[in-house]
């Protein structure tokens, strides 16, 4: 094979915008051999010598077409890749047409044509129209309509299978991260720590999840203790027994810290199927509590309520919350006298884990901040 040339390198960033409307499709042909190519198309002179280079073996690609017709998203390496096995060599067998005024640029539609002379391969533009429409290209407004917004799953996902309402004694008694291998009292993914308290007849590889001890949650009615909550840390896994035994911190979506605690690891396949429907008619309640939130919250947010599984209260079940109006004092009316102002509603709350006494509520609508205190009831 002859010493080859490189007449001219294109920039991929040349083809990166090229366009060809869906319909156009590019001409494919057999696998190719030198016998069967095209002859040198005409006006095209074959390529100048150059004793820069030393010969190198181009291989063709064996499904490389007779014709390819450039597409709008071409880059310079998918064309080569089409013509080519090694697409590298792409200046070597691209040849600049003497009819084009600029060869450095290919746009969509036009035809490149496989050919060979002198035994070497060589690609050119076979057909090119005499000037392509001007189209000129200036900011402009869209008004595009946006989609429904569903509740992220994501946003609740850790919810949905982490949140735990424990009794306190379970709490106190649970395993607990002791320490680290060095010195640091914050730790996360990937790092191992020391726990006490694990049964020594647990097998490695057995999970656990990791848990803050959160605050009490209390009935505001009746003063009832419903549960200590227990707030997410992240997952575990034993590496090696003993006590204290080694465990894997494998998840966290927080810092883990020093007395964080360790409960088995709830079935994961929920059922996560569930349609909003009303709860039991007369249900009411309270916000007792903001997840990850100090003093108020609003959409895709979670709150807990103290209604659970014991007043009927099922996932799907939705309430609207409201601010208790306040009590005032009327000075215009006759005497003393006190007004209590109406409750105004702040949203809309849709339960997606039960406990026996208590509820977590995903906030779907909200027009004011919800708090803690905020009633909630059939909508």
């Amino acid at each position: 094979m002859q010493r080859l040339v490189i007449i001219v390198l294109l920039s991929s960033g040349l083809l990166a915008g090229c366009a060809l409307t869906p319909d156009e499709q590019h001409t494919t042909a057999d696998t190719l051999h030198s016998h069967t190519l095209d002859p040198v198309p005409e006006g095209l002179p074959p390529p100048a010598a150059t004793a820069q280079h030393p010969p190198e073996v181009i291989t063709l690609n064996p499904q490389a077409p007779r014709h390819y017709v450039v597409k709008r998203g071409d880059t310079l390496w998918d064309i080569a890749k089409t013509f080519l096995q090694n697409p590298w060599h792409w200046p070597e067998v691209w040849v600049a047409n003497p009819h084009i005024k600029n060869p450095h640029l290919i746009y969509p539609g036009d035809v490149l044509v496989l050919y060979y002379q002198d035994a070497s391969p060589h690609v050119a533009i076979a057909e090119r129209p005499a000037s392509y429409p001007t189209v000129r290209l200036s900011p402009e407004v869209r008004i595009e309509p946006l989609p429904d917004q569903e509740a992220p799953i994501h946003s609740i996902h850790q919810f949905l299978i982490y949140p735990r309402v424990v009794a306190e004694e379970q709490l106190k008694q649970a395993p607990y991260i002791l320490a680290a291998m060095d010195e640091r009292m914050v730790f996360g993914a990937g790092d191992n720590v020391y726990v006490r308290g694990l049964d020594a007849e647990q097998r490695v590889g057995s999970r656990y999840g990791v848990f803050r001890i959160g605050k009490n949650l209390h009935d505001p009615d009746s003063g009832e203790l419903l549960g200590r909550e227990a707030i997410p840390v992240g997952d575990a896994e034993l590496t090696r027994s003993g006590d204290p035994a080694t465990v894997l911190l494998s998840r966290s979506d927080r810092e883990a810290l020093q007395g964080d605690r360790l409960l088995e690891l709830e079935d994961s396949h929920q059922n996560l199927l569930f349609m909003p429907q009303r709860p039991p008619q007369d249900t009411e309640g309270v916000v007792i509590s903001l997840f990850d939130a100090i003093s108020q919250i609003a959409r895709f947010q979670v709150a807990v309520i103290n209604r659970g599984e014991r007043d009927g209260i099922e996932k799907g079940h939705v309430f609207a919350s409201y601010h208790a109006g306040r009590v005032i004092r009327d000075p215009y009316a006759s005497g003393e006298s006190s007004v209590t102002l109406p409750d105004e509603r702040t949203g809309l709350l849709m339960v997606f884990r039960t406990f026996e006494k208590v509820s977590y509520a995903l906030i779907m609508e909200s027009t004011l901040p919800i708090r803690e205190g905020d009633k909630v009831r059939s909508p």
